[in-house]
């Protein structure tokens, strides 16, 4: 699946919510349960995604040209945030997560539901994210 089809299936889960404020937060911590567990030995400070106010840990590996992101936060609702976005970027290439204008947030009303240090934390994880996607290019590009 692409990254503009899983942003609008996320879009149109979150519709059926019908921006019901509280049903919306239960969701995103649902979400965050359904994400593969984090091996302990994953969870450390080089791993810590600087900016979030929660413990975010954030791994990525490169497989056939692809990355695959895995993901763990220490409170329920980063946990959800986070997996949303594995859930964008896994299994893609790393020029897609580099050129990807990231447009669901915006579409689900995010803004509303999260304050201003999720928001910023939210933008790290992103950032992060990307900064593995242009680590692995440059990676292929040399042809290591």
């Amino acid at each position: 699946m692409s990254i503009v089809e899983t942003q609008d299936e996320i879009i149109n889960d979150f519709s059926l919510l019908d921006g019901d404020m509280e049903m919306t937060v239960f969701y995103i911590m649902e979400l965050g349960q359904k994400l593969a567990d984090m091996p302990e030995a994953e969870k450390t400070e080089e791993n810590v995604v600087k900016g979030c106010q929660s413990k975010v840990w954030l791994t990525a590996t490169l497989n056939d040209g692809k990355i695959y992101f895995n993901a763990d936060s220490n409170t329920a609702i980063t946990k959800g945030l986070v997996s949303l976005l594995v859930r964008i970027f896994n299994g893609q290439k790393p020029e897609n997560i580099l050129n990807t204008d990231l447009y669901f947030m915006h579409k689900i009303g995010m803004e509303r539901f999260i304050g201003t240090q999720r928001s910023n934390g939210f933008a790290a994880m992103i950032k992060q994210m990307k900064l593995y996607a242009l680590a692995y290019k440059t990676k292929i590009e040399v042809g290591q």
